[in-house]
């Protein structure tokens, strides 16, 4: 089998080289796109990051392609539409870091609420000692509302309810009994976790439903003082709506790991030579905003990095590959 794998190097790519022997595969240390599709089209299956955009342009390149396999939870990097119309195969990795994720969640929170950064740099940057004007706040007590249930929401419940927080969660599916399970309460409308929570704690996909869920009409009804984190997908939130509710002190802070646009930040320059929608030009510049605030903590879509977190997502792509060469169905599928 012909196996194309990108975004893809050291220890990673020794250990998809060493399970894969015997297939003819190619590895690229970049991203696949619409200018990066490589002179040998032929591949039958590929692995992309998230990172990589799978257009129609892209997908319809690959002419033998079977089986697109992404090692993220996320697939909309992918052109579903163009992909089964082909009958191409798309297979995810449904869960491999619900600790991981949420625990870089709360790290973020830490952050914010203990004001570790502006301490450090202070220490670093200026050399003065001293806690004035570092005031933080207490974990204990507060309420945090977690938007989404699933494998990541349920870690970060568990790790909230550790720290003695008061959870209250918020699901377009509510899961039967797992509020006793877990020790939360269910609120069946979002306002009202907005407008309780001390803290706001996004874990769901993004789709269409989801877009700008956060957004200039409902951010203002989210208690004032009160913190958001992001950990889920850029998108989630408006970013406009965010800096607003930031700069006119409506929201204390904002732990970020991820953007709208982000995969613009990494080039800009060539974002901006290509002449690109001046509305996403606006939202890079209101994320520069995001990045210069003292009150507003952000990470390089790093959650998932731990070698852990990595291990399981190769394990699992490894699965949607030899299921597909041995049963001619991937494991993971995306639903059609």
């Amino acid at each position: 089998m012909k196996i194309g794998i990108w975004r893809i190097k050291g220890w990673e790519k020794d250990y998809l080289e060493s399970a894969l022997k015997g297939h003819e595969v190619s590895f690229f240390e970049g991203d696949l796109n619409k200018d990066t599709i490589p002179s040998d089209t032929s591949f039958e299956i590929i692995s992309v990051f998230v990172g990589s955009l799978l257009d129609s342009e892209v997908i319809n390149a690959l002419s033998n392609l079977k089986l697109i396999t992404t090692r993220s939870t996320g697939f909309d990097h992918i052109d579903l539409e163009t992909a089964h119309k082909k009958n191409i195969q798309v297979a995810y990795v449904p869960t491999y870091g619900e600790n991981t994720v949420a625990e870089h969640a709360f790290a973020l929170l830490l952050c914010l609420a203990h004001r570790i950064y502006e301490g450090y740099d202070r220490l670093r940057e200026k050399g003065v000692y001293s806690f004035e004007g570092l005031e933080g706040f207490d974990l204990k007590d507060k309420t945090i509302g977690i938007i989404g249930t699933g494998h990541i929401g349920q870690y970060a419940i568990k790790i909230a309810n550790g720290f003695s927080m008061k959870v209250i969660a918020f699901d377009a599916f509510p899961k039967k009994d797992l509020n006793n399970e877990l020790n939360f309460e269910y609120k069946n409308i979002l306002d009202e976790l907005l407008s309780e929570s001390d803290v706001v704690s996004l874990h769901v996909p993004y789709i269409k439903e989801t877009h700008h869920m956060i957004n200039k009409n409902n951010i203002l009804k989210m208690k004032k003082g009160s913190v958001l984190i992001n950990t889920a997908r850029g998108a989630l939130v408006e970013t406009e709506a965010l800096v607003s509710a930031l700069e006119g002190g409506h929201l204390a802070g904002a732990g970020l790991d991820v953007f709208e646009e982000e995969d613009v930040a990494k080039d800009e320059l060539g974002y901006l030579l290509s002449g690109s929608d001046k509305s996403d030009l606006k939202v890079v510049l209101e994320n520069h905003k995001l990045i210069d605030m003292n009150n507003v903590i952000v990470t390089p879509h790093s959650a998932f990095n731990t070698k852990e977190a990595k291990t399981r997502i190769l394990n699992t792509t490894l699965e949607n590959i030899n299921s597909f060469i041995e049963k001619g169905e991937a494991e993971n599928l995306v639903k059609k």
